[in-house]
């Protein structure tokens, strides 16, 4: 696919370790058709968001051979995207201080060692994927949040519509959407109703700091945010290395299996990542990217519908 148009601004930009740029950008995809992000498109990495200074679309092109990030960017966000982009790709993020412990984690590492959590600093773009994502199936919730986009989103500035980017709806959008078209989306009353929370307090939210225990009281001060959402939130938008998503339906499971050889329950994975403290999260990244998860054998969970008989 070839996309010939002028960006509004460009960044090379020079890691100081061979960041794994896809992988790394793949911490942010709602699934394979999320319309706001698409990798390996024309040979570029693209992704849609909406800065504080307005919509933005991102291009990157990774020129391993030279060890370069060449950005380019278009609409009034690009310049905050553009400056943005190391925060985005890994480069704030520490891990001094871990250390393996387990033979597992320690193979995991040696085979993924620059892997590192990117952070957005975009707290309310997080959110309502991570809420619609609330007790579904991934199938379900993937397009849920798809159709949500796609119906009342708009297609991302400058060449990002040519590649079939979109921008998640602005905070107004969503407030406007009738109780029935959630519905007709997949999503239920009790998770719209957050999403529109959300929605109502997004400039609020905005203003959520990188502090880990003061982001967590936050996001769970809202009326249907739990634990699990606020670590999805944290672990993406701010690259909280201890965020752990505790009820999630897989990964206490894969992680008690890849480091015990048995499922366990959140419970019991709190207790196996309490050695980690305060970095557990980089535990199951470390697992999920080494692609040990348990073998899926048991039968595949019905998607309910939400619409009125």
């Amino acid at each position: 696919m070839c996309v010939a148009m002028t960006s509004e601004a460009t960044r090379t930009w020079r890691p100081d370790w061979p960041c794994p740029v896809v992988a790394i950008l793949a911490q942010q995809r709602r699934g394979s058709g999320d319309p706001t992000l698409r990798l390996d498109v024309g040979g570029r990495q693209w992704r849609a968001s909406r800065t504080p200074e307005g919509p933005a679309t991102l291009a990157l092109d990774v020129r391993r051979r030279d060890g370069e990030v060449v950005a380019e960017a278009w609409g009034p966000g690009a310049a905050w995207a553009l400056a943005q982009l190391p925060d985005l790709l890994g480069a704030a993020d520490d891990w001094s201080g871990f250390e393996p412990q387990h033979p597992v984690v320690a193979e995991a590492w040696r085979r993924h060692p620059h892997l590192r959590l990117g952070r957005t600093g975009l707290v309310t773009e997080s959110l309502v994927p991570a809420v619609i994502e609330q007790r579904v199936t991934g199938k379900q919730a993937f397009a849920g949040f798809r159709t949500l986009v796609r119906r009342y989103g708009e297609p991302a500035p400058g060449p990002g519509a040519d590649v079939g980017l979109w921008l998640q709806p602005e905070p107004g959008a969503i407030r406007a959407v009738p109780s029935w078209e959630w519905l007709r989306l997949g999503i239920d009353e009790s998770r719209s109703r957050t999403v529109v929370t959300a929605a109502r307090h997004a400039t609020a939210l905005e203003r959520v700091t990188a502090d880990p225990a003061s982001a967590d009281r936050r996001l769970r001060s809202l009326p249907g945010v739990g634990a699990w959402t606020s670590a999805e939130v944290r672990q993406r938008a701010l690259g909280d290395p201890d965020a752990v998503s505790f009820g999630d339906f897989h990964v206490a499971k894969d992680v008690g299996w890849a480091l015990t050889g048995t499922p366990v329950d959140d419970a019991e994975m709190a207790v196996l990542l309490e050695p980690w403290r305060p970095q557990r999260g980089r535990v199951p990244l470390l697992l999920g990217a080494a692609g040990l998860r348990r073998p899926r054998r048991g039968p595949r969970l019905a998607v309910p519908g939400h619409l009125p008989p």
